[in-house]
């Protein structure tokens, strides 16, 4: 009987006791889930930000400011050249029509005015107040016209030279509207003096057009298009420099043609350089180097030379020589490629002429673009900052995986030392429910197994076997039984012989086999009853 009961609370806290084959600690099965839990959800996100695009949303994004940043260039290019041509159309009309009186006057035909040198100054110095007004009312850089005349025939390159007027504001409205200042770029220097206005450092007297599109085209339009109205006959030059002139322009000229047809010279209006670039600087805080450019497009590329540009940062100086600038198709992108420069951004055609203009075949593009590698390294940045936070995730999620892992298990491991320990009716609570319940309920059980050995009254001949049975153990097992007997557990026990825990089991086998116990349940049942009997087993 007392071998049956014995052996069913052997059954219930063997594998408590003395441990079996040593596998993954509970703490690491649970760190592990968690880990895995948290790459998991890392991984899902990763995925997720692929799939949405979040890590080309910084190629999207800079796009979109070139974008919002091209309309409003585009726009405002548009609306600047189409107003300053419609006053450059007015201010040829008021020249003419103010000519055409004086030439009444006297009697010489405006095309005649070549065969007349002599009243040449008096006729550009009548139109003086007329140039100066359309500067000021169209807050350009400059104004010209050009008549087909020279004040002195015989001299040496004078079928090349014309007589006319250029006046310059070397601050243009758009820096200044209060005191512009006004220069004599070409002309009579007696209208500098009359009109007390300085003559520019590189001034001429008159123009010299052996190489001046903006003098001959627009003739030639006129000449072969008749019966075109100004309003098709006018002529934007791509940048230039007038001879003898450093600075770079864009001029609007317009023929100058009489009631009768006669086409007897040019007028226009001027945007410098530097007016281009105040007007139109890009506001744009991303890019340092973004630049607008208005330039004309010649078989899908763009020479930079002949082209204006906006903007802190000049790419002009990287195309040395007049290179071309190829214009490739866009993934995001265009690319504008020179060399071994690269530029990357957005272009659309702008429209400098109406339909049915003699240079309605001449295609303008602005563009607004800025280096490649500016653009590589903002979104190389974007991306390894957010690759960074991801890390910083990661090893956050795994820190608390780690923390949790430990702080979950701490009272379950405290539990389960309460069941090895040898009095489990004076146990602390581990406020888990579950170890709680179980505590109790093997403390009950073994308080009522021992209960019932008790009132079996077990034979004295198998406690004096117990005894005898000790005298059969080892050194080695003796001092292993006698800390059982004093209470040890099999951990205590190997801590205190400084043997492992693997050497215990093998001593504990050895014991229980000796003593013809199941249990160390059982062994210290009988220890208990040979202590009430009066018979100890060793001396405290």
């Amino acid at each position: 009987m007392i071998k049956i009961l014995l052996t069913r609370l052997g059954h219930i806290k063997n594998k408590i006791n003395i441990p079996g084959n040593q596998t993954l600690p509970m703490d690491t099965r649970l760190f592990l889930l968690f880990s895995v839990l948290v790459l998991t959800i890392i991984a899902g996100v990763v995925a997720i930000l692929f799939i949405t695009g979040t890590f080309t949303a910084g190629l999207e994004e800079s796009k979109r400011l070139v974008e919002n940043e091209l309309n409003h260039s585009s726009s405002a290019i548009s609306r600047q050249y189409g107003e300053l041509s419609v006053q450059a159309i007015d201010f040829s009309r008021e020249l003419t029509r103010s000519m055409e009186a004086e030439s009444q006057r006297t009697g010489i035909p405006l095309n005649k005015l070549a065969d007349h040198p002599e009243i040449l100054e008096e006729v550009i110095s009548a139109e003086f107040e007329r140039a100066l007004f359309t500067l000021q009312k169209s807050k350009s850089s400059g104004v010209f016209f050009i008549l087909n005349a020279t004040i002195n025939p015989a001299l040496d390159k004078a079928e090349n030279s014309r007589a006319g007027l250029y006046i310059k504001n070397m601050e243009p409205n758009i820096i200044s509207s209060s005191s512009p200042n006004f220069i004599v770029l070409r002309g009579i220097p007696s209208i500098s003096r009359q009109n007390s206005l300085p003559l520019h450092t590189q001034w001429k007297m008159e123009f010299d057009v052996k190489d001046a599109p903006y003098y001959h085209r627009p003739l030639e339009a006129a000449l072969a298009n008749p019966d075109l109205p100004l309003s098709r006959l006018y002529y934007w030059t791509p940048v230039t420099s007038l001879p003898d002139s450093s600075e770079e322009v864009m001029l609007c000229s317009v023929p100058l043609v009489d009631s009768k047809g006669n086409v007897f010279g040019v007028c226009g209006i001027e945007i410098s350089s530097m007016l281009f670039k105040l007007t139109h600087l890009p506001d744009n805080n991303i890019f340092n180097r973004l630049f607008c450019v208005l330039t004309p497009l010649k078989e899908n590329s763009m020479d930079f030379h002949q082209s204006m540009f906006a903007g802190g940062y000049s790419a002009r100086i990287l195309s040395r020589g007049g290179d071309i600038l190829n214009i490739s198709d866009p993934s995001t992108f265009y690319t504008y490629s020179h060399k071994d420069n690269s530029f990357l951004g957005l272009h659309k055609h702008v429209q400098l002429y109406p339909e049915g203009s003699a240079f309605s075949d001449e295609k303008w593009l602005v563009a607004v673009m800025v280096p490649e590698k500016d653009i590589v390294n903002s979104i190389t940045t974007l991306n390894l900052l957010l690759i960074a936070l991801l890390m910083i995730l990661v090893i956050a999620g795994i820190i608390a995986a780690l923390v949790l892992s430990r702080r979950f298990l701490k009272p379950i491991n405290e539990g389960l030392d309460i069941i090895k320990s040898a009095d489990l009716s004076s146990a602390p609570r581990t406020k888990i429910a579950e170890i709680d319940n179980l505590i109790d309920y093997l403390a009950v059980h073994n308080q009522e197994l021992y209960e019932k050995a008790r009132q079996e009254n077990l034979s004295l001949s198998i406690l004096d076997e117990f005894l005898e049975n000790t005298k059969e153990l080892s050194p080695a097992e003796r001092s292993v039984f006698d800390l059982y007997v004093k209470g040890h557990t099999a951990k205590e026990i190997a801590e205190i012989l400084c043997l492992s825990i693997n050497t215990i089991k093998t001593h504990n086998k050895r014991i229980y086999m000796k003593l013809n116990v199941a249990s160390r349940d059982e062994l210290l049942l009988y220890i208990n009853m040979l202590d009430e009997i009066g018979i100890k087993i060793i001396d405290n």
